[in-house]
């Protein structure tokens, strides 16, 4: 795989340390809150109703604390360590309003407590990570194979392909107490989103309603352009998700779903590797979100890793493209603008959220690059 990177080791490793400068001051500026977004280029939180109280329950706050431990894992500069454990800390007040809580910690605790103890072997960390999947876990349905995504009565009987990418906090907690029953329910929601959410050509849906009478499933309204239609973040988290449940489980079926969702996705964004927010959406308004780039690539990396020798090429050089094409882009290095990728966007239909810095756009970025330039970490 590296005679596919070598040529990129300079753009890679200069771009590493612009970035290294850049969080080396914004970092400490960040600390003690939860970004999601930037305004006038400072970082700031979702809020609740009173618009002034961080919403601690928000599913993306956990991404800047595990971009912390990404940056701490290569410079050692305790710094980041310091800045990624006061996220997490933050993050114990998400449980104060635990009715709020979903499917998406395993975003929120795997990537801070999870990956603060299994660097550090931090015991209050683990115990942080076991609630969480706990908490996951609980959401199976066990007659239906589906781990219930929101809350609302009226979403019940529906599942998101976002899910796949909380799949490996259950993977891990088997792993750490010895008990199937967590990887059970990840292989049977992973083998369930396959089915229902994988279309024959490798597009995604990205939420599904199940008439469990039946025991069949429709497209409904996401965030992209509609049923039937393809939300390029939502291929994303089916290619990384799909790549990691691989990983943890070695179902081959697993990356093999991967890899067709993976061509799918590098036929609708190769003309210019800038991909827009619904692969089939009117041309006009034209709508991009760099943060679907960012994921994708994370999972074409992945891919990468685990296909015989001669596959390997097709998807190292599209991470590659994906990730050069964010550069030119979609990225800012100077600290005036705490966000590092721009041009985020929520969602197709959500228009005060479209092109926009998103934080785990800067996370997925990270990691991306750092996988290329060697890094051995899965903190998946």
């Amino acid at each position: 795989m590296n005679k596919y990177i070598d040529p990129h080791k300079e753009w890679i490793n200069n771009t590493i340390k612009k970035i290294d400068k850049k969080l080396k001051i914004v970092s400490p500026r960040t600390k003690g809150t939860l970004p999601y977004t930037t305004k006038e280029g400072k970082h700031i939180p979702v809020y609740v109703k009173d618009g002034v109280t961080p919403d601690y329950t928000w599913w993306t706050n956990g991404f800047w604390g595990g971009l912390m431990w990404l940056m701490y894992l290569e410079t050692n500069d305790e710094m980041y360590k310091d800045c990624a454990i006061n996220q997490e800390m933050l993050l114990d007040k998400a449980y104060e309003d635990i009715d709020k809580l979903h499917h998406d910690v395993g975003f929120m605790w795997h990537i801070t407590s999870g990956a603060n103890y299994r660097i550090t072997g931090d015991r209050k960390s683990r115990t942080r990570s076991l609630v969480a999947s706990a908490m996951l876990s609980s959401r199976f349905n066990i007659k239906k194979s589906v781990i219930r995504a929101w809350n609302s009565k009226i979403r019940e009987n529906q599942s998101i392909i976002d899910t796949m990418m909380n799949l490996p906090l259950l993977y891990w907690a088997s792993l750490e107490t010895g008990d199937n029953r967590f990887s059970e329910i990840a292989n049977a929601h992973a083998d369930m989103a396959s089915r229902c959410h994988v279309r024959p050509d490798g597009s995604v849906a990205h939420v599904v309603n199940h008439d469990f009478e039946n025991g069949k499933c429709n497209d409904v309204d996401g965030q992209g352009y509609g049923p039937g239609s393809s939300w390029s973040r939502g291929q994303g988290w089916a290619i990384y998700g799909f790549a990691l449940a691989y990983i943890h489980s070695g179902k081959e079926e697993y990356l093999d779903t991967a890899k067709k969702v993976a061509h799918y996705f590098i036929a609708s964004v190769c003309d210019d590797w800038l991909p827009v927010v619904d692969f089939r959406s009117p041309d006009e308004p034209h709508i991009i979100d760099s943060t679907a780039s960012a994921v994708a690539a994370c999972g074409l990396i992945e891919i990468a890793r685990h296909v015989p020798e001669y596959e390997k090429k097709l998807y190292i050089n599209s991470a590659i493209k994906l990730l050069k094409a964010l550069d030119e882009n979609c990225c800012n290095y100077d600290d005036n603008e705490e966000a590092l990728v721009l041009r985020g966007s929520h969602s197709y239909h959500r228009i005060e959220e479209r092109e926009m810095p998103i934080v785990y756009g800067d996370f997925y970025y990270v990691e991306a690059l750092l996988k290329l330039k060697g890094s051995d970490f899965l903190i998946w």
